[in-house]
């Protein structure tokens, strides 16, 4: 009987720099999923790769000083190896700069052009660089980017569109007719509230300030924009083809069982993909699943505030297994998780020291100490063997059922449960004593043999979260890695069998001094090492005769209060030399009156003055702003007069 096929995929890594801890939990949840489906006995496909065109990669190679292309080599390159460190069992790793990729995406995109789907418009908005994503000044969040929180800059161009509002009520009804398409459940109820039921604005799909991205082949001027040509990589990747040349990867395993992604692109993978598959006449996935952020501290990872994690770092420090267990474990169904080294190492020494690594390690050694390490099952039963019995049978299905919703942690937290139940069952048979009377002989074979056999159900379990653990196990048990379906009854472990004379330390307790020691040289080190750079949009040259237009001062706020009517607005009275100014700026996010009072700041003075909420502003005060979104006033770092001409 031939195997069921069963397609799943990442969000494709954009190769703007090094994935963090946060991107890299998405390829291990993947990975995790795609080995269990396996040892259900599907036949599975995991693909997952690199998004590589875009105005930003441009901008970042121009700053390195190398091509596009040379710049998303390296990337891509070191995001596979970071993909290859945490040991993921992907099947395909595309890049969409693949020549099979480019070519189908210019014929996707000539096709909904000649079908009346692209139409050429005009485009002015507000443009976010990093999230290569136009939006009205009424989606923004504060005057930032909703999505990443960065700042916005105005721009128009020529540009197509995708006809979004033409498929609206056919995805409307293709969510509520197939509940299971949008998981978790708030992810739906998000979408259909913020997005489609509001009804939807046309979608931009090309650009022409740019030349970093696939070219529309009618149109030379134009580069077909970031997400027809990060999403098709779904179907290119199996081989398909507009021309209906499909490879047979796509006409065995399309449509998709499963799209894993972050929840913050969930807009992009359940409202626009399915627009383009059915403007395409392509079957829709069958899941997308939104996972949430894997968070550093109380907030997200970002590189400017010095929080970022790194999965090889982690890996050198605890282990790939040990990473592996702590990202899946810690990470809730629905709701952002924690990640931090105080909680890591409390992990580390409970769960798998304690709880699995000295269970699989006492157990080998009492084999080895009281029958040479031949393991017999002699049938001389107790009651308490019916219970912990009961446990371990009742898990692989347990399991299998939270797999089945995706809830990842909850099955693993029935794992440790087995591996908990036979340390309990240690405790109440206390093998120790029963080696002290040679009548009970017998009974402790049978005592030796139960937790063989557990560990062996509950290791297997184990094996698609943890696998190089899991096979370190199997191992000295002298047995392997059985299927899900082999896990249905109890005792399949040969009688006669003998344990590895030696047992392997699995995971050693960790000195969490010595490991924050450790975290403190790692840290010391990167902050001689480069630094990262944000990345800002050049703008024209000027002359000096350009600069003396602008008249900057210096000058000292002695009074500040809030804008009534605007909560991110202050209003300053500045002294600038012999007069006063009032001046309203939009810091009141990062600033409160008090901290601004006594300040000396640079002040641009003869701009022209401005009402803003009903009060007139004299002048602009500089401040400093980055990527994620942190905002710094200009001030003078000695005691320079208020008024002295900056220049």
């Amino acid at each position: 009987m031939a195997k069921k096929p069963y397609y799943i995929t990442t969000a494709i890594a954009y190769t703007s720099g090094k994935p963090h801890i946060g991107n890299s939990y998405e390829i291990v949840l993947a990975d995790s999923i795609a080995r269990f489906k396996r040892q259900q006995g599907f036949d599975v496909f995991f693909q997952t790769g690199t998004d590589e065109h875009g105005q930003k990669i441009e901008l970042k190679a121009e700053d390195a000083g190398i091509t596009p292309k040379e710049f998303v080599d390296q990337t891509a390159g070191e995001i596979k190896r970071i993909w290859d460190v945490m040991n993921t069992s992907y099947d395909k790793f595309i890049r969409t700069t693949d020549d099979y990729h480019e070519k189908q995406v210019q014929k996707i995109f000539k096709k909904l052009y000649e079908q009346g789907d692209i139409y050429k418009g005009h485009y002015e908005g507000m443009y976010c660089t990093p999230c290569e994503s136009f939006f009205t000044p009424s989606q923004l969040a504060d005057g930032k980017c909703p999505d990443c929180g960065g700042e916005v800059q105005p721009a128009k161009e020529e540009a197509y569109f995708l006809k979004l509002s033409k498929y609206t009520d056919r995805l409307i009804e293709h969510i509520n007719t197939h509940p299971e398409f949008i998981q978790p459940e708030s992810r739906k109820n998000e979408m259909m509230n913020n997005f489609l039921l509001p009804g939807l604005q046309d979608l931009c799909v090309s650009r022409t300030s740019f030349k970093w991205g696939i070219p529309v082949d009618f149109d030379n001027k134009h580069v077909v924009y970031v997400w027809i040509d990060a999403l098709s990589n779904y179907i290119t990747g199996l081989g398909f083809d507009l021309d209906g040349k499909h490879e047979e990867l796509y006409n065995k395993f399309w449509p998709a069982d499963l799209h894993l992604i972050g929840k913050d692109i969930l807009r992009f993978h359940t409202i626009y993909w399915p627009i383009m598959l059915m403007a395409l006449d392509i079957p829709l996935p069958k899941q997308v699943f939104g996972h949430p952020w894997l968070l550093q501290g109380d907030g997200k990872m970002s590189k400017s505030k010095g929080n970022v994690l790194y999965a090889d770092e982690l890996a050198d420090l605890f282990g790939v297994d040990a990473v592996r267990y702590f990202v899946l474990h810690e990470m809730p169904f629905d709701n952002d998780g924690i990640i931090s080294w105080e909680l890591m190492i409390e992990r580390m020494n409970s769960d798998l020291a304690n709880t699995l690594g000295n269970l699989v390690n006492r157990t080998i050694s009492m084999s080895n100490k009281y029958f040479d390490g031949i393991v017999n099952n002699s049938g001389i039963k107790e009651e308490v063997d019916d219970d912990l019995i009961k446990v371990v049978l009742e898990t692989p299905g347990n399991v299998v059922a939270k797999m089945d919703k995706l809830r990842v942690a909850d099955a693993i937290t029935d794992i440790f449960t087995l591996f908990k139940r036979c340390n309990k069952y240690i405790d109440e048979t206390m093998p120790w004593v029963l080696a002290k009377e040679e009548a009970k002989k017998g009974r402790l074979e049978t005592v030796l043999y139960n937790l063989i056999e557990s560990i062996t159900i509950g290791t297997s379990l184990l094996s698609s979260f943890m696998p190089e653990t899991a096979n370190k196990i199997v191992n000295q048990l002298n047995t392997k890695i059985r299927n899900i379906d082999e896990l249905t009854t109890y005792g399949n472990y040969p009688s006669g069998l003998k344990v590895t004379a030696a047992p392997e330390i699995l995971f050693a307790r960790l000195d969490p001094k010595e490991v924050m020691e450790k975290v403190e040289e790692m840290f010391a080190e990167k902050e001689t090492a480069s630094v990262v750079y944000p990345v800002v949009e050049k703008k024209p040259e000027i002359t000096i005769d350009d600069f003396d237009k602008v008249q900057i001062q210096v000058g000292e706020v002695i009074a500040c209060e809030p804008v009534k009517k605007a909560k991110k607005l202050l209003v300053s009275q500045i002294r600038v030399g012999n007069e006063v100014r009032q001046i309203v700026s939009g810091i009141a996010k990062h600033y409160t009156p008090e901290d601004m009072i006594g300040k000396k700041v640079a002040v641009i003075t003869n701009l022209k003055p401005v009402t803003l909420c009903g009060i007139q502003s004299e002048g602009m005060i500089l401040a400093a702003g980055d990527d994620e979104g942190n905002l710094s006033v200009v001030t003078v770092d000695k005691d320079i007069i208020s008024g002295s001409e900056i220049c």
